[in-house]
């Protein structure tokens, strides 16, 4: 196993988000505890899965990360993988071929452990990107053998799973960050601009005059991040800006962080501190945004352009 997915095996320990009925999922911090269990890194041994029911598959291809998700029909997950992936770039499928090998893989490990096939799924697309490329992303599915039910975009496929009233819902990505704004249940308003993980990794590589995969396997370390945080600190401003520019106008009183960037110590802290509103980060932030795809996936339903 490579550096790099010795050290993507490593979970940060996030500080539970206090639910308010009515307001944010109340069976958030279970789903995602229960996520961060099941959903194992690409080649990680598992056990078998023994589940007969109807499932709700997701698939969602990162810049950083392709992660694939299986919940059951309570909606709680049973079974996931992810791995490293560099086949998108700023919402945009560049290597196709690359990505519908990693989503086979993915495929047949989950396969594997539930001992039986995955069918159909739905997928996600960054806000903005043009039609092309959300047609390209289902094909990705396609191509590995799995029926596209369902294309919906990534910051609402967040919303999906944290269920709030009203917020901004922020996914930083690996090359992108997507956001949501939410008013009385509903998302009135989407963004999606490039600044991500990926730029956490090429500030890093710069500062450390040392390679990209390099970088990316210490920036992904938790015992070497407080050391990099000052490097890095000038891209989480960066993407407080975007945040801060697209959400002012509408007044919200707090906003929810997911995607892998903020798993990186002190993401909230600099949002918050630029934005000026309140910051939280439910659970592990690497699988709401997959687990709201998941929670899209109906059967029988082909992907409607959403």
């Amino acid at each position: 196993m490579s550096t790099l997915s010795k050290v993507s095996e490593r979970r940060l320990v996030v500080p539970t988000l206090a639910t308010e009925t009515g307001k944010i999922n109340p069976r958030l911090q279970e789903v995602l505890d229960e996520a961060d269990r099941v959903i194992l890194y690409e080649g990680t041994a598992a056990s078998r899965v023994s589940y007969k029911g109807e499932m709700h598959v997701g698939v969602d291809l990162g810049t950083a990360y392709t992660v694939l998700v299986v919940l059951d029909e309570s909606m709680t997950p049973i079974a996931g993988a992810y791995q490293f992936a560099q086949v998108v770039r700023e919402g945009v499928v560049f290597d196709y071929i690359g990505a519908i090998s990693i989503v086979k893989k993915l495929k047949m490990q989950v396969e594997e452990r539930l001992g039986r096939k995955i069918e159909s799924a739905a997928t996600a697309y960054p806000p903005g990107v043009p039609l092309a490329e959300v047609r390209a992303t289902g094909n990705v599915l396609r191509g590995a053998g799995i029926e596209c039910s369902r294309l919906i975009d990534e910051a609402t496929a967040a919303s999906t799973v944290l269920q709030i009233d009203s917020g901004v819902v922020v996914d930083v990505g690996g090359g992108t960050t997507k956001l949501a704004v939410i008013e009385d249940g509903k998302v009135v308003y989407t963004a999606d601009e490039p600044t991500g993980g990926t730029h956490f990794t090429l500030v890093v590589a710069g500062a450390m005059h040392i390679p990209f995969m390099d970088a990316e396997a210490l920036k992904t370390n938790a015992a070497e991040q407080a050391r990099l945080f000052p490097a890095v600190k000038a891209v989480m401003e960066k993407v407080a800006t975007i945040v801060a520019r697209h959400v002012t106008s509408y007044g919200p009183k707090r906003i929810y962080l997911c995607g892998g960037s903020a798993r990186f110590p002190g993401m909230a802290q600099v949002i918050e501190d630029v934005t000026g509103i309140e910051t939280v980060i439910p659970g592990e932030p690497l699988f709401v945004t997959p687990i709201g795809i998941a929670m899209n996936n109906v059967a029988g339903e082909m992907a409607p352009l959403r």
